[in-house]
């Protein structure tokens, strides 16, 4: 059956992934991916010119309370003011991703915190102690809240919420009651709270014990600063890549770690000491010839990932557009053999490109919303199909991702965490040609642009009798062939004589009418 095949494309393979970490580090940035049988899975980029803040915890001075948009708005020291919602001002709103309980021992509080509250706690003028959750997006100012989380190697320290929680993403039932009676064991203090990650499953007791240790720690020095140091002031900065590269992708199927650097190396086998001195015996320190990103196949995968186009291994492909408002990704099948097997050639292109959606979401750190235009398929039963493929891929995202099932036109609507901006805002500007339009005005638009401003020109100058033409050479050629008589007719109308002149430095749409005589712009 056909449906039985198509499953088992669904299914994971039992096979083991060979997953390795190469991390190249150069003086103007730190690049780091993570391969997967060669293929690669994730990839962060940080730069010293683009100061990441999210993570960040500071202590700021509320500016402004807007009750329309039910927020807050913060000064904390960098420029913007920080945007607090009412609802992240609220203890305990947390994410869903995370099964919550109440500690043993917890007595019943004071009338918990309503968002009507917050404008009497936070006036103008007071301060609050805040976590980044969203770095600066364009003109957008960071969004915070005052939820503060201190993220380890396998615990999240809450300080302010005395709730404890499980990664949902941890789903063998007896390691969760294993793991709740550690959670309930650990001594914390008062008033705190702790969820345990995803990495945490399996892990000895030991572990949580040390790692709750650090995180108290760096709580105690945040403490202090907070005592000593008036708003708006910086608490707490957010390792840097290399080092929650360590913390987050470190797990023990990952084989190799190749670093390009000596020095990181060597940083990067302490922080592991810390974690597995086990461990340490997996970084090897790459100094070739050929780069390193170059030598295990990354750098083709970087180019070839961030292109509108995806190819997909049956011959289809996915067209992905990041707009102001949404990522639209369309599914196509492009060379794909359709054949009398119509059916199954839609459905196999629309699984193959769940697959690479996940995947591109986290190599491009896409957030907001997601709209997926699959190809259609006539049957609820493919549609399920698809959509428990996709939904499976996804797990293993980090980023928090809210998505709903495939509607009647067979789109696909999810929204996924934007921490900061996508990588492709990152690495790439606007194009001065077509002002990030992704399409420049055809020859024949730009000829009949120029002839417009010239017949505009000969009506405001009638005294000008020779006008030079400076443009673009594609769109000379235009003028020079096919528009040549049109051409004639406006020396005729104007009396006299037309020059143009191409310039490589001039832009395709863009030209430029002068006095021939005085060389005045007249356009």
């Amino acid at each position: 059956m056909i449906f039985d095949r198509i499953r088992r494309l669904v299914r994971h393979s039992s096979k083991r992934s060979n997953k390795e970490i190469a991390i190249s580090c150069e003086p103007l940035e730190r690049r780091v991916a993570l391969l997967e049988d060669g293929l690669l899975e994730e990839f962060a980029i940080e730069r010293g010119s683009q100061k990441e803040i999210a993570s960040n915890i500071y202590k700021g001075r509320v500016n402004n309370v807007d009750l329309g948009l039910k927020a807050l708005f913060v000064d904390i020291g960098i420029g913007k003011n920080a945007f607090l919602h009412f609802w992240d001002a609220i203890p305990a709103a947390l994410d869903v991703g995370i099964e919550l309980f109440e500690r043993k021992g917890t007595k019943s509080k004071v009338r918990p915190i309503r968002a009507e509250d917050i404008p009497n706690i936070y006036p103008p003028g007071s301060e609050v102690v805040v976590q980044v959750t969203k770095g600066p997006i364009g003109t957008k100012g960071p969004r915070v809240t005052t939820n503060i989380t201190l993220a380890g190697r396998y615990l999240v320290l809450m300080p302010f919420n005395e709730q404890f929680g499980i990664s949902r993403k941890i789903e063998d039932p007896k390691e969760r009651v294993r793991l709740r009676k550690i959670l309930n064991e650990l001594r914390i203090p008062e008033g705190m709270g702790l969820i345990i990650r995803t990495v945490g499953e399996g892990q000895k007791t030991r572990y949580f014990i040390r790692d709750l240790a650090i995180l108290l720690q760096k709580w105690h020095e945040i403490e202090r600063k907070m005592k000593e140091y008036p708003a708006p002031v910086l608490l707490y900065m957010e390792p840097d890549l290399i080092e929650r590269t360590v913390r987050d992708f470190l797990t023990d199927d990952v084989e190799k770690i190749y670093v390009d650097n000596e020095q990181e190396v060597k940083r990067i086998k302490d922080l592991v000491a810390a974690i597995s001195k086990r461990s340490q015996r997996k970084i090897i320190y790459y100094n070739e010839p050929i780069p390193l990103f170059e030598k295990l196949n990354i750098e083709r995968q970087i180019d070839t990932a961030f292109m509108r186009k995806v190819e997909l291994p049956s011959g289809g492909y996915i067209i992905i557009d990041e707009t102001e408002a949404l990522v639209a990704i369309d599914v196509n099948t492009g060379k794909a053999k359709m054949g009398k097997d119509q059916d199954n050639t839609i459905l196999k292109t629309n699984i193959e490109a769940a697959k690479e959606i996940s995947r591109q979401l986290r190599l491009r750190n896409i957030g907001g919303l997601v709209v997926i235009d699959f190809i259609d398929m006539k049957s609820r039963k493919e549609q399920h199909l698809v959509f428990e493929q996709l939904k499976e891929c996804i797990r293993k995202d980090r980023a928090k991702i809210n998505l709903l099932p495939i509607s009647a036109f067979g789109l696909v609507e999810m929204t996924r965490q934007r921490v900061q901006e996508s990588i492709w805002h990152s690495l790439y500007i606007p194009c001065p040609h077509c002002h990030g339009r992704g399409m420049v005005k055809s020859p024949e638009t730009m000829s009949i642009e120029i002839q417009r401003a010239i017949n505009r020109v000969i009506r405001l100058h009638p005294e000008v009798k020779e006008l030079r033409v400076i443009l673009n050479s594609d769109v000379l050629d235009r003028l020079k062939s096919e528009d040549e008589e049109l051409l004639v007719d406006l020396e005729r109308r104007m009396q006299g004589k037309l020059y143009f002149r191409t310039d490589p430095r001039i832009n395709y749409e863009e030209f430029k009418i002068l006095n021939a005589i005085t060389g005045e712009d007249i356009t």
